[in-house]
């Protein structure tokens, strides 16, 4: 399985839906506070289904408020049965400001959506008969974590 864990290596999918497959905490969140058995390794990893990517990988992530947003999706929330995780990293659609310290700021924008939007999303010719406010329907997020640094 192939990894990603520098913006380098994440630049393939930049601006790319991906389907998390799976969310692995290495640390962990306690009374609001994210808790983490060490500062140089990573929160936690992710498996990834994209269509940019030529099979599953696992993304490491290095952004406290990317590890709480996946947190508060897969651990508070839950996922539920019909539904599932997209994320979307992006360094290139930051706001302006804050690309003077793209380095410091967070990545991914995390969605829960009804099962099947993933294929709607990355592939516009899925499904050609679903149309106008049926496909936006399909694909629109049941809730999201959208950082305020993302366009």
């Amino acid at each position: 399985m192939n990894s990603m864990q520098k913006d380098s290596e994440w630049r393939v999918v930049d601006g790319e839906p991906c389907k998390v497959i799976d969310f692995i905490p290495l640390a962990r969140i306690e009374n609001g506070k994210v808790v983490a058995p060490d500062k140089t390794k990573p929160y936690a990893s992710v498996i990834l289904e994209c269509k940019k990517l030529p099979e599953q990988t696992r993304g490491f992530i290095f952004h406290k408020m990317d590890f709480q947003h996946l947190w508060t999706a897969f651990k508070e929330r839950r996922v539920g049965e019909n539904e599932e995780v997209i994320i979307f990293y992006s360094k290139r659609n930051l706001k302006n400001y804050a690309k003077l310290f793209s380095t410091f700021m967070p990545r991914l924008w995390v969605m829960v959506c009804q099962k099947g939007a993933f294929e709607l999303i990355a592939d516009h010719n899925s499904r050609p008969e679903l149309q106008g406010e049926a496909r936006f329907l399909a694909e629109r997020p049941i809730v999201e974590w959208k950082p305020e640094v993302i366009k």
